[in-house]
């Protein structure tokens, strides 16, 4: 449990801070936020153990040590701060003063773009996705009828099979989408296939005898941190319009997902179930899917939890029934 302290002394000053701002309605509405995180990332931090085990021990601290302020401040604070002001036009202070001061106008100005936070997300966890899919070394196969027919052994082989993949999504995407937010989406999207492209191609240059390099490695989980908190950063506006009360409540939730991480880490999770790698990445491809779906039409966020934390459940209770039918 040594990995949790320091989730629940932040958790605790996050709940003093919530009550000075709005007495037991905010703490209140700080856990509900909380929860919301945690259900939507839970697959997060199944993908961050398995990158931190390719790390050494002083990056998996780091990622620590490090990650808190940027999952916090940074991702759940002043990434929508960010966002609303490219799309708005404002400067970084002008919004700080809207996210303070005029919440509807903020949630609207967020709400506009939220079209193009979606098109980066989902293009960056359906590489994601699309990468294990093809991944001729992963001697484990779970839904085999998918993993281990002879197509898609075929296509594995073919250079660039991801990349052509991602890319005719994309164009199918940004030509059914509205024409007024069609370049902004566009660039999102194709933003989002060549980020995850660089960090995988820089991380195989900088991989030493398996070992992930650790500033790569950190960097590839912070984004793929920012993939999976899109949601939950827009949702919130669902709970509360106050910036400070999302950010407490967001951020509690992604701190107990590190420390889900680490601990996942120590105790050899991934090992002993075998098939929750997997569910992982069919949570991501479900999450993309609905990322792109949502372009279109509205989702209930609950539904989009759900539908992450039903695959982590069905693969940890395969991996089980597999691991008895083995003793």
């Amino acid at each position: 449990m040594g990995y949790f302290k320091s989730s629940i002394v932040v958790t605790i000053i996050g709940f003093m801070w919530a009550y000075f701002i709005d007495g037991f309605a905010a703490l209140y509405i700080v856990c509900l936020l909380a929860i919301l995180e945690v259900s939507l990332s839970f697959d997060n931090a199944v993908m961050n153990a398995k990158v931190l085990e390719t790390m050494t021990p002083l990056w998996q601290q780091r990622f620590i040590t490090y990650g808190i302020p940027i999952a916090v401040f940074g991702m759940r604070f002043l990434f929508p701060l960010i966002i609303v002001a490219v799309a708005g036009g404002y400067n970084i202070f002008e919004v700080f003063q809207l996210a303070l001061h005029n919440h509807e106008k903020y949630k609207s100005i967020l709400d506009d773009v939220n079209v193009v936070i979606y098109a980066f997300g989902g293009a960056f966890l359906f590489m994601v996705f699309l990468d294990f899919l093809f991944d001729e070394e992963r001697e484990v196969k779970w839904i085999k009828p998918l993993e281990s027919n002879w197509l898609i052994h075929k296509i594995a082989q073919a250079e660039h099979t991801e990349i052509i993949i991602a890319l005719s999504v994309g164009l199918y995407l940004t030509s059914h989408c509205n024409e007024a937010n069609s370049t902004s989406i566009a660039l999102a999207y194709f933003t989002g296939v060549l980020l995850h492209s660089i960090i995988i191609t820089v991380d195989e240059l900088m991989n030493t005898n398996g070992v992930r390099n650790g500033i790569v490695g950190l960097l590839y989980l912070e984004v793929l941190d920012a993939s999976f908190s899109f949601d939950g950063v827009i949702g919130a506006f669902a709970l509360s319009s106050d910036i400070f009360i999302i950010m407490i409540g967001l951020g509690i939730g992604a701190i107990f997902v590190r420390s889900l991480t680490l601990h996942m880490v120590e105790k050899k999770t991934l090992d002993e179930y075998r098939y929750l790698e997997h569910g992982a990445h069919y949570a991501i491809l479900a999450l993309a899917l609905l990322m792109f779906i949502k372009m279109f039409t509205e989702i209930n966020d609950l539904i989009v939890g759900t539908v992450g934390i039903f695959f982590i459940i069905i693969s940890v209770l395969h991996s089980i029934i597999e691991k008895r039918k083995a003793k």
